[in-house]
């Protein structure tokens, strides 16, 4: 029997970050010692605090069907550390959901449809450009690359892909696969070509806790943002929680109403007592979080020093755990030899939009970077 597939997935390609974690996998299981920078994922164990409520959670019982939109008191919970960060949510605005990919593929799916334009700034995450084109929107794409991917020097870029067609934009700020912090007078520029042409802007702050000597603003703050903004985060990141799936989006109501009945006839709801864990998270977590970012901004001063010493000049992060190396116009090439060759995992730039590029993840030990960067060099890749 061959089955008869539709357009809207011939349309994407595998995530290439989990592809190039297969291959890493593939060489890790012939028993070659495989240094992976390519994920995403924080290298410390959630905080036992955070394991000890999702456990307390299933013994009181918690392991049922949730609320759909999620639990009262996460709602709750993230409604507050919203106000925190000044966006005017309520726990009415808020839906959790599993994982901050599907908060995003929800409001994707809820705003955009056929031939509608989205405006992505690169090098940009992976997914954003599966999700439009899942639902069947077209792609502007604006090259942060020559600024040191830093958005404030591209602003004409930006009003020159920004019109009155434009139904979305996507910032990420933090950035992956960059790192970059975007300066206030940039989200100011956002704010304006955004409300000039009247575009609904997605804000995805899930490296928000994850800064270095900056504090990021969150875009629904500046004036005129707060209804058109969808602010999108989750546990993944900043309290190692990956694998437990726990994300939420906040946004107007109307939307909350109509990405609503996609989430509940898709996802149901995220997992009863994860949730749980997620309001501890926001409650008890912010010491081992600072300890987790004091570690990550070692870690990316120690590369970037070592990529120094090789010759090699990056363009230093301010946020998240990522920098773009910058290799051979075949940066897809560059990233399989790497590989194999060396036996240290990157992701090639053109993955998120960039090419000439890899993306390195310092979510590692000091230990394993500095030997990366060793293996790299001796092996002539720089």
């Amino acid at each position: 029997m061959t089955m008869d597939f539709t357009d809207r997935v011939s349309r994407v390609e595998p995530s290439a970050t989990l592809a190039i974690s297969a291959l890493s996998k593939e060489l890790t299981a012939e028993g070659k010692d495989v240094i992976d920078l390519s994920v995403g994922e924080p290298d410390f164990p959630t905080p036992e605090n955070i394991v000890e409520a999702a456990k307390d959670a299933m013994d009181a019982g918690h392991t049922g069907y949730a609320s759909a939109k999620g639990v009262p008191a996460l709602k709750e919970a993230v409604a507050e550390k919203l106000a925190e960060d000044g966006l005017e949510y309520g726990p009415e605005n808020v839906i959790v959901t599993p994982g901050a990919k599907q908060a995003l593929y929800e409001v994707v799916q809820s705003l955009i449809q056929e031939g509608d334009e989205v405006v992505l700034l690169d090098p940009a995450w992976v997914s954003y450009e599966a999700m439009v084109k899942l639902a069947g929107g077209s792609l502007s794409r604006v090259d942060l690359s020559p600024y040191d991917f830093q958005l404030e020097p591209a602003l004409d870029d930006l009003a020159d892909a920004v019109s009155d067609e434009t139904e979305l934009l996507i910032v990420n700020s933090p950035s992956n696969p960059t790192g970059a912090v975007y300066t206030d007078a940039a989200l100011e520029g956002v704010r304006d070509l955004a409300v000039e042409h009247d575009v609904t802007v997605i804000s995805d702050e899930i490296y928000k806790e994850i800064t270095y000597g900056v504090e990021p603003t969150s875009l629904g703050t500046l004036e005129g943002m707060a209804d058109r903004t969808v602010t999108v985060n989750g546990f993944s990141k900043a309290y190692s929680m990956t694998g437990w799936r726990l994300g939420y989006f906040a946004g107007p109501e109307d939307l909350v109403a109509e990405a609503g009945k996609l989430h509940s006839h898709s996802v149901s709801s995220a997992v009863n007592f994860v949730q749980h864990a997620g309001v501890e998270a926001l409650a008890n977590t912010d010491a081992a979080v600072a300890e987790m970012v004091e570690a990550f901004e070692g870690r990316r001063d120690l590369v970037v020093d070592l990529l120094a010493e090789e010759g090699v000049e990056v363009a230093v992060p301010d946020g998240a755990f990522y920098m773009m190396l910058p290799v051979a116009d075949d940066d897809q090439a560059w990233c399989e030899g790497a590989l194999e060759d060396a036996h240290v995992a990157t992701v090639p730039g053109s993955a998120f939009g960039t090419p000439g590029y890899a993306r390195i993840s310092y979510a590692a030990s000091e230990e394993r970077l500095r030997e990366g960067v060793e293996r790299l060099a001796d092996a002539g890749y720089f």
